[in-house]
């Protein structure tokens, strides 16, 4: 083992070594204490961009001088921004006029326009001066039905509240409502006070009317700032079509247990129709042993299809299968009567309305749109939307989809106005197989109800949507 002495002077040639060298020797214990680096090499923030790697009194400085102005800048974009969403037009106008009234008018000494110059600054003043402070209010928008039929009354309600513990100031609140606005001022409210104010929602014609967000609105009464708080989102009101209730429709195709007889013939059914001599291939579980000892030939029993309804409703949205926008609304009527009767009756329906082809396209777009059948709301809600369109398939190119894309369709009602043609009502009953009971339905106000057939087609012709009532009860005797 070597002493202390040696251990020494092999440490002191070492440093010695180092220092020859010109390195710097640091203890063990320093590279500890101060493990992180305070180096710029490799550092890129604003302060490395602006003075590099310099230090002292100066640099600092001008470091301090840029966070002042960064810091200025964005103080003042945050004021410019909230004065710009406050300052109307007007306001705009009159600072714009102010500064130029004031240098002009002290250029030629013109003491009026001076004079005119000092009351638009006193404006400005007291117009600021209304939108200082905040309110406590709390804003409800309610709407009791988002869902009435075109016509009814529907009506909002906008509760304010006041839970804060000093007195508010009135505010005037503003509802937009569909293409209109609904608007009110409301009364300074006391501690624990409430306000509710009713405003009516316009339903004369069908369609989803959007209401809201309710908005306070506080401005100067010239109209120089206004600011406006939103407090709620938009609620959605549904107005419906008109439907009447029509009779039940039991015509089916479907087989089960609660179908109908038909003429068509099975093998293989409930309802019992005839006896007909064994052919191979015939189970031997429906043979008739007893007229089979009488005959001495294997007999069979032949039974009647028994079908279930499967009723398609297919409305037309073109505009050139109406003469006018009330027999546009009265089809959608129709459409929606027969589909909620159907979807009531617990009949498997489908109804569909015309695709309409893009503005730009090369080629026509033959497809229709499903609407929803799941429940009579449901139904209602997408015929609240649906509009004529010049360029939606006509009724004839929507049989013609139809037929060929739902399957197992025992009653097709087509409903279109006036504008379609006797000879185009018959090419769109062609569309579907030839057991498919067609029934075109034709709305104008302009002729009496009436109920003419033709080969494979019922034309049914109504002028009111009441006389659907009588129209298919009509058809269904004959």
């Amino acid at each position: 083992m070597a002493s202390p002495t040696t251990a020494g002077k092999k440490k002191t040639a070492q440093d010695k070594a180092v220092k020859a060298s010109g390195a710097q020797v640091v203890s063990s214990a320093r590279i500890d204490a101060h493990f992180t680096t305070t180096g710029t090499q490799g550092l890129t923030n604003a302060r490395t961009r602006i003075v590099g790697d310099r230090t002292g009194f100066l640099a600092d400085a001008v470091i301090a001088t840029v966070r002042f102005f960064a810091a200025a800048r964005v103080l003042a974009s945050r004021v410019f921004g909230r004065l710009a969403g406050v300052i109307t037009p007007l306001g705009w106008s009159v600072l714009a006029v102010l500064p130029v009234a004031l240098a002009v008018g002290y250029g030629v000494g013109w003491v009026e326009l001076i004079v005119v110059a000092f009351a638009l600054a006193a404006l400005i003043v007291i117009a600021f001066i209304y939108l200082i402070g905040r309110s406590s209010i709390v804003i409800e928008l309610r709407i009791p039905h988002n869902r009435v039929v075109a016509g009814e009354r529907a009506v909002g309600e906008v509760a304010v509240s006041n839970p804060g513990r000093r007195r508010t100031f009135g505010v005037t609140v503003e509802v937009p409502v569909g293409a209109g606005l609904a608007a009110a001022a409301l009364p300074g409210l006391a501690r624990g006070a409430t306000f509710d104010h009713e405003f009516s929602i316009p339903t004369l014609r069908r369609g989803v009317i959007p209401v809201g967000p309710v908005r306070t609105v506080r401005a100067d009464p010239i109209g120089i700032v206004r600011r406006e708080l939103v407090w709620t989102d938009v609620a959605e009101v549904f107005v419906h079509p008109r439907t009447i209730s029509i009779p039940s429709m039991s015509t089916g195709f479907i087989r089960d247990l609660e179908g109908n007889p038909t003429r068509d013939l099975s093998n293989n059914d409930v309802s019992f129709h005839a006896l007909r001599e064994y052919l191979p291939g015939d189970e031997r579980r429906y043979i008739h042993w007893k007229s089979t000892a009488r005959t001495g030939t294997y007999m069979v029993r032949q039974f009647e299809e028994t079908r279930r309804s499967h009723l398609v409703i297919a409305l037309s949205l073109a505009s050139s299968d109406y003469a006018s926008d009330e027999e546009f609304e009265m089809a959608v009527s129709v459409a929606g009567s027969l589909g909620a009767r159907a979807i009531r009756d617990a009949r498997t329906v489908t109804v569909v309305a015309s695709e309409v082809t893009p503005q730009f396209a090369k080629r026509k777009v033959f497809a229709v749109k499903l609407l929803s059948t799941l429940t009579r709301t449901r139904l209602l809600d997408d015929l609240a939307v649906v509009e004529r369109i010049d360029t939606a398939l006509t009724i004839t190119d929507v049989a013609r989809v139809t037929g060929e894309q739902a399957g197992g369709v025992s009653v097709a009602f087509l409903v279109c106005g006036s504008g379609a043609t006797p000879q185009e009502l018959r090419a769109a009953s062609t569309k579907f197989p030839a057991d498919v009971d067609v029934v075109a339905v034709v709305c104008d106000p302009d002729r009496p109800p009436g109920l003419r057939r033709v080969a494979g087609l019922s034309v049914l012709t109504i002028g009111f949507l009441e006389d659907l009532q009588k129209s298919l009860a009509r058809s269904a005797a004959a």
